[in-house]
């Protein structure tokens, strides 16, 4: 992993957080089931308070304004969305959406919690962990939607078809 420093890490992760909720947000116009649109309507809104998080921690000032540097244009050539293009392109559909995410957010925890091991301050470690832990739950979130919207067996109802 290359060598940075922590303020130029919370600076990537910023705008990595940006990346997703810009990722939900595309993702949620497209959706055909109202269900899963929500889903991808709340994780835009969490992904955003992530980078307020990160923001709030943020050393450098060359980023002055949290709510103009949101509502910035999405930068399309990233991961997160150049991922999303290539399937808006093809035939877009729910499960192809969530799939998709459910693969971005394994890949961010992975990653914040490499990055929440680089470093000793304890209040960078926080955030980066609470955002490990966060993004692990917008992963179990979307899976759980997903298995729903399959018709597959939902985890509160395995009880039931185990006792039957």
């Amino acid at each position: 992993m290359e060598n940075i420093t922590s303020q130029e890490a919370i600076k990537r992760s910023i705008q990595t957080e940006k990346n997703a909720m810009d990722f939900y947000r595309i993702g949620a116009k497209h959706m055909k089931n109202s269900d899963a649109r929500k889903t991808f309507e709340l994780l835009a809104k969490e992904e955003r308070d992530h980078a307020a998080e990160f923001y709030a921690i943020y050393p450098g000032d060359d980023i002055p304004d949290f709510d103009a540097f949101i509502a910035t244009e999405p930068e399309t050539e990233v991961d997160w969305l150049s991922d999303l293009n290539k399937k808006l392109m093809d035939d877009f559909n729910d499960r192809q959406a969530m799939e998709l995410a459910m693969e971005k957010e394994l890949l961010l925890e992975e990653h914040l919690r490499k990055m929440a091991e680089r470093f000793d301050d304890a209040d960078v470690k926080a955030v980066f962990m609470k955002n490990v832990e966060s993004t692990h739950n917008h992963y179990l979130l979307i899976e759980s939607e997903y298995a729903r919207l399959m018709g597959m067996v939902h985890e509160t109802d395995i009880d039931t078809f185990v006792r039957e």
